[in-house]
């Protein structure tokens, strides 16, 4: 491994309340160091079908790369987020083909589910993971010293609540059943 790279591995995929946008973050081996990634909500859904090892009936589409690259006698070496540009991560597969090695450009969500399922190394640009990682210890002191130097603000409870009396009526109920009877057909 570069000392330029650092491994990871997914500690968990979260849902954001606001938006069901999905978040898959990678934790640094050895180290309390977070990476936040919002991925889409196919993409995470297919990350956690493989770490919980569920038995599908066809081969979804990250099960048909890691097939192709096996049919291909391409051995997959190592996944890679190799960098952030424009709030956007980069991802990257290595690969060894013939006894070359090869990088395949890839979005991190793919390069995450084939990670999973090829069982091989996650590993992230040690820039990337200065520029957008997060230690929880480090960032509550932040906090807390931020807070310290502000006054304290007082919000009527009114108030607090209209944030999601808001967001309540935003909501189309209807929306969650017609996406179920969409997935049964």
């Amino acid at each position: 491994m570069s000392s330029e790279m650092v491994e990871v591995v997914i500690d968990s995929i979260r849902v954001s309340l606001m938006s069901q946008q999905r978040i898959v973050i990678l934790r640094e081996l050895d180290a309390e160091r977070y990476l936040p990634i919002w991925i889409g909500v196919y993409e995470a859904e297919a990350i956690t079908i493989a770490l919980q090892e569920v038995e599908v009936a066809r081969p979804l589409t990250h099960d048909l790369l890691k097939n192709i690259f096996n049919a291909l006698n391409a051995r997959v070496l190592r996944v890679e987020v190799s960098s952030l540009r424009d709030d956007t991560f980069f991802g990257n597969i290595v690969v060894e083909v013939d006894g070359h090695t090869m990088d395949v450009d890839s979005r991190p969500s793919d390069a995450l589910n084939l990670a999973v399922r090829a069982h091989v190394p996650i590993l992230v640009s040690r820039e990337v993971m200065e520029t957008a990682g997060i230690t929880p210890e480090q960032d509550i002191q932040e906090q807390a010293g931020a807070q310290a130097s502000e006054e304290p603000v007082v919000e009527d409870s009114e108030e607090r609540l209209s944030i999601f009396e808001e967001f309540l009526d935003q909501l189309d109920l209807d929306e969650g059943d017609d996406g179920e009877q969409e997935n049964k057909s």
